[in-house]
């Protein structure tokens, strides 16, 4: 007898579109962020390097970046399938004519199945998924559009300086969808101030918004940052590991069953951050999360009856 799964993997979710397994490659570009270039400082856990710790360089052409990472994935996993993912910062904060090449330019490289553009919820608008839709339609290339929310409580996106609030998420993810695309919705479940309603409602918020993936963090503190700072000077502390994975179960639980989840803990290297992940590997923590989830019987979407007159069921 197959044992039931947790939760519904991205590695499968994945493989139910395109038959097989798909790898991503990341794509780094010279661009920044408008909560950065607009002088409000920029979100308080975000780093000088963005996301982008073990990125190439963005002077590197685009097609440059896929293929060097290509070859070792295809070493090491013999991979056919790959999505060019450009991770870094606000991708579509560049001027459009030069988004329109950069994405061009990854879908001319080989074996490139969908292209995975990550942004702000507030950097969405009709010009850049225009680009986007004319690329699929001559390419045949699948679009996903990663939006980073991290929490639906608007008090902590102030706090953090995120620079919008839930409801140009909602904006647009209502855009995209129009579209066609895929959205995949970035969430951090151990922000300073957040609780467990706060984890158990965003993800009742991404299940009512119909997001097709969402990728888990756990907040890291990197090095260099104004949340570094606070917490060095103790004026901000972080949960113990015990209460993220009780986030993170419950977070799952009230997950509808169709989004596809991509990571349930941060990655960085070592060196970058002060605090990441209680000291302990991803992986190990990964394996106990789930080893719990077993343990209290919790699984993905088991309490996924909120929406749809729920009321009226009673």
């Amino acid at each position: 007898m197959t044992e039931k799964k947790s939760y519904f993997p991205y590695s499968e979710y994945l493989k139910k579109i395109y038959g097989e397994k798909v790898y991503k490659l990341p794509v780094n570009l010279p661009v920044t962020c408008p909560n950065r270039a607009g002088g409000a400082g920029g979100c308080t856990f975000c780093a000088a390097a963005g996301t982008g710790f073990e990125a190439l360089p963005p002077e590197l052409p685009v097609r440059e970046q896929l293929r060097r990472t290509r070859e070792k994935v295809e070493r090491k996993y013999k991979a056919r399938k790959f999505i060019a993912y450009f991770q870094n910062y606000t991708n579509t904060f560049l001027p459009l004519e030069d988004f329109t090449a950069y994405v061009e330019e990854a879908a001319c490289e080989r074996d490139i199945v969908e292209i995975d553009i990550s942004t702000r919820p507030d950097c969405v608008s009709r010009e850049y998924l225009e680009v986007l839709r004319s690329l699929r339609g001559r390419r045949g290339t699948d679009i996903c559009v990663e939006l980073g929310l991290q929490t639906v409580n608007y008090h902590t996106l102030k706090k953090m300086n995120r620079g919008h609030t839930l409801a140009e998420f909602i904006d647009a993810v209502m855009q995209i969808r129009a579209y066609g695309f895929r959205i995949c919705a970035h969430v951090i479940l151990n922000y300073p101030g957040d609780g467990m309603e706060d984890a158990v409602e965003t993800a009742k918020v991404l299940s009512a918004l119909g997001v097709d993936t969402v990728k888990i963090h756990s907040l890291y503190i990197a090095k260099n940052t104004v949340l570094c700072e606070a917490y060095e000077n103790g004026t901000i502390s972080l949960c113990s590991k015990e209460e993220y994975i009780d986030r993170l179960i419950a977070f799952l639980s009230y997950l509808s069953p169709d989004i596809a989840v991509e990571r349930l803990f941060s990655r960085i290297p070592e060196e970058d951050a002060v605090f990441c992940n209680w000291g302990t590997s991803w992986w190990k923590l990964r394996d106990e999360a789930e080893r719990r989830m077993r343990e209290r019987d919790a699984w993905q979407g088991k309490y996924f009856h909120y929406l749809g007159g729920a009321a009226l069921r009673k």
